[in-house]
């Protein structure tokens, strides 16, 4: 019933599912920040008897590092919330207008938070492979990810020593025909991914590969051990 409503009203049930999503990641964003509010009230106390640049100088601090000190919550609060919701993307066909799609819908939104408040400050770094780990990335040893443009990070696996280039897109997802296909991603020990390449879903790039810079990898591509394409 409710899936023939799903399909039927498509912008009404968008809108109806849309909503929670909205309030979720309002949230989570809101908790991320509280322990900036927090420091902006410390602030505020601490200089509420002071000359007026100071008291300028106190406000502007707290707004700045207030920011840093959000960025580094969201990276937590993110996963945490995402491990606790009971959805969990999965490979997947079907159409877009479907139950089964809603994890996918959610764990990219739940991604992108983080990508487009923060995580370009922390790339490429230990943090910004931490958080992909956190979201479910299989993630290898001495991994470098050099880009925020990954969608997906819970269908995709990044085997020891893989070096993701500036900007490059990953992504376990595409579409065709109407029709919405999740896939995964495996790319093997040693890979370089170049700059500005990218990868879709149902993709595997074995050991040693180097994918140049620009490429286009489209689904069902198999880069053989030692290759350059």
């Amino acid at each position: 019933m409710f899936e023939t409503f799903l399909r039927s009203f498509r912008t009404l049930a968008f809108a109806a599912l849309l909503s929670p999503l909205i309030i979720l990641c309002a949230a989570a964003m809101a908790l991320a920040a509280t322990p900036s509010v927090l420091f902006f009230q410390f602030m505020d106390e601490l200089t509420v008897n002071s000359h007026y640049l100071v008291r300028a100088f106190g406000f502007a601090f707290s707004i700045s590092f207030g920011y840093v000190i959000y960025g580094f919550c969201i990276i937590f609060v993110v996963p945490a919330i995402n491990f606790l919701l009971p959805l969990r993307i999965r490979p997947w066909k079907g159409i877009w207008y479907s139950l089964q799609s809603i994890p996918w819908f959610v764990h990219n939104a739940l991604t992108y938070i983080v990508r487009y408040t923060f995580l370009e400050f922390l790339t490429p770094s230990p943090l910004n492979v931490l958080f992909y780990k956190m979201m479910g990335m299989k993630v290898g040893k001495g991994v470098i990810i050099n880009s925020t443009n990954i969608s997906d990070p819970a269908l995709i696996t990044l085997g020891d020593y893989v070096t993701v280039g500036g900007s490059a897109h990953i992504f376990a997802h595409y579409g065709q025909k109407g029709i919405l296909i999740m896939a995964p991603v495996i790319i093997k020990d040693r890979v370089t991914v170049g700059l500005k390449a990218s990868i879709m879903g149902d993709v595997i790039v074995e050991e040693g590969a180097i994918v140049k810079p620009h490429t286009v990898l489209l689904p069902k591509s198999r880069v053989a051990a030692g290759t350059s394409v």
